[in-house]
């Protein structure tokens, strides 16, 4: 699974030839989650409160960034890197 980000602890990632909706991965500690890119929805697992809201924030900032790497990623392209959040 490619990572794409990573801040605060927090790990975001994106594997390849996904299921849809697009979606992307996040990690922090023993918690996972998978978020809609699009609607900015939990699909699956869930991250603490606190961690949630930081890669919402971080999401909301950068929807066209993992558009464009959904894309890549459906095409077996190497992923690009996001900014994490600051």
């Amino acid at each position: 699974m490619p990572e794409i980000s990573r801040f605060l602890g927090i790990v975001i990632a994106m594997y390849y030839n996904e299921h849809n909706p697009p979606h992307f991965h996040a990690r922090y500690g023993q918690f996972k989650i998978e978020i809609a890119i699009k609607t900015l929805t939990v699909l699956a697992g869930k991250l603490p409160p606190k961690a949630l809201g930081l890669v919402m924030e971080w999401a909301t900032l950068h929807q066209d960034d993992l558009m464009a790497d959904w894309a890549l990623a459906r095409d077996n392209a190497e992923l690009l890197q996001i900014d994490p959040l600051e």
